[in-house]
């Protein structure tokens, strides 16, 4: 394993974000120790329910950012010597996205959507909170300033972005390139801007000069991935699920970890800003998948039906281990809950957790009218609502599958590849969760584990977690490969004796 990007596409990440998702601002101290850069002393900014998003620096000691309120989205200022939050616009007949200082002025531009529709780029004086339009023809989704009046976009068209250079002093408006994100930034100590292309099927990091239209390629990704940023030395940073990776193109080969974050509420990173003085880092989190799992559990023992209804998803797919599709959709979830709540009394208790990405694993004791069993859930949430869940009922104790995970766990972190692939039947077959196939047969697990352990002298996996219900054992792990550590959920099926299948999450 070269890099982290390898080692997590193997096991599957989902860094995907709505854009109205329950999300949180977060800031952060940039320290240097040792040589090494550090990131410390965590604190949600925002404290507000629903969507706080696209945190920018107005200077070193503010943060503006857009936050719901009232139904609407305003632009926030976020005093940091302080820790105070007052609201700059308080616009009814739309909502503010994306806010940016103005180069050179006591101003403020951000994307106003207007209940209309009409979607305009808008700069908005600091002391009066007065308006006017900047790009009237253009749809700009996101956007940064190259000086106060050069301005580079991504400009919505048809169903893409192109990067747009504006000059606001003869009016210009030239397209740079098609099929664009929306992470533009200044690259530091240069005259250049960077921003994602998405023009190939690998996305790639360019720099682009707004003068001459120049651009070349810093860095392709492994995976597709949004929101970027760069720190004051010229390090590009990225959040990826619930760690910062970092890469500085003059220094480094590939990415590494920079911040691994232990904390519950950090899930699923996405928009990142930091301060000209390089002392302060802002990031975005969408709300723990956990919270959301929790609030289900709460609602479903007070037979608050409307409660419980309201963290699932409009598609919902509800399922048995490993693939049996019970039903889809949340209207018949509800039916069903309220047919059998009406009819039973029921509760459930969490008596074990696991959190993997967007990926929830509950081990429950569930009292159906005074009668108990054990069960495990998935659950995945995306954009704040659970999208599946999957069940596995114990239907009799089966003590003996344990140990034979443990010898395969013994014989991975000793690295020997007769006695790990011995744990396993003939055919095995590995999933990534929950049924993408990754591959089959013990010889091809012989071969690529071969390579595996050949390449990774430090490999070693430790049980941070575990839950057996019946032939199923669900592992959490924390994986050392190559100087990096990782977290990763396998669940092992076991037949006859031998792991029959395996299935990862990330």
């Amino acid at each position: 394993m070269k890099n982290i990007f390898f080692f997590l596409a193997f096991l599957v990440i989902n860094t995907s974000l709505s854009a109205q998702a329950n999300t949180h601002v977060y800031l952060l101290d940039i320290t240097t120790k040792n040589g090494k850069i550090k990131l410390e002393n965590l604190k949600n900014i925002s404290n507000n329910k629903g969507y706080n998003n696209q945190p920018s620096f107005y200077n070193n000691n503010t943060i503006i950012y857009a936050a719901t309120r009232n139904g609407q989205t305003d632009i926030a200022w976020y005093n940091i010597p302080d820790a105070t939050t007052t609201y700059f616009t308080n616009t009814t007949s739309g909502s503010e996205y994306s806010p940016l200082k103005i180069p050179g002025k006591e101003a403020i531009s951000a994307i106003r959507l207007d209940k209309d529709g009409l979607q305009r780029l808008y700069a908005y004086n600091v002391k009066t909170a007065a308006s006017k339009v900047l790009l009237k023809d253009q749809k700009v989704g996101y956007h940064v300033w190259y000086n106060e009046h050069i301005l580079v976009s991504s400009v919505l068209v048809e169903d893409r972005m192109d990067l747009v250079v504006s000059n606001l002093k003869d009016n210009t408006n030239t397209t740079v390139q098609k099929n664009v994100g929306r992470s533009l930034h200044k690259i530091p100590n240069s005259d250049l801007v960077s921003f994602i292309s998405k023009e190939k099927d690998t996305w790639t990091v360019k720099s682009m000069n707004p003068i001459t239209g120049a651009t070349a390629v810093i860095k392709s990704l492994p995976l597709n991935i949004e929101d970027m940023n760069w720190l004051a030395d010229g390090t590009m940073i990225m959040g990826l699920g619930k760690l910062i990776a970092k890469f500085n193109p003059k220094t480094d080969k590939d990415f590494s970890v920079l911040h691994r974050f232990e904390e519950d509420e950090i899930n699923q990173i996405s928009r990142i800003a930091v301060s000209a003085d390089g002392k302060h880092l802002a990031i975005v989190s969408e709300e723990s998948p956990a919270v959301i799992v929790q609030k289900q559990v709460d609602t479903y023992n007070k037979v608050d039906l409307e409660g419980f209804a309201s963290c699932y998803a409009k598609d919902v797919v509800v399922r048995k281990f490993p693939g049996d599709t019970l039903y889809t959709g949340k209207e018949t979830l509800k039916a069903n809950y309220k047919q059998y709540l009406d009819n039973n009394k029921s509760c459930v208790k969490v008596v074990n957790r696991m959190v993997m990405g967007n990926t929830v694993i509950d081990e429950e004791l569930a009292t159906d009218n005074g009668k108990n069993n054990r069960q495990v859930a998935i659950y995945q949430v995306e954009n704040g609502k659970i999208t599946s869940m999957t069940f596995l009922f114990e239907k009799e104790p089966n003590p003996g599958v344990e140990a034979i995970v443990k010898e395969q766990l013994v014989a991975y972190n000793a690295k020997d590849i007769d006695a790990f692939t011995k744990t396993f039947a003939d055919d095995i077959k590995a999933f990534d969760y929950p049924n993408t196939p990754s591959f089959e047969g013990k010889e091809k697990l012989r071969d690529m584990f071969t390579g595996f352990f050949t390449t990774t002298p430090d490999l070693h996996s430790e049980i941070k977690n575990r839950m057996v219900i019946g032939n199923i054992v669900i592992d959490l792990e924390e994986v050392t490969a190559n100087g990096d550590n990782f977290g990763a959920v396998a669940i092992y099926e076991v037949t006859n004796g031998k792991i029959a299948s395996m299935y990862f999450i990330r």
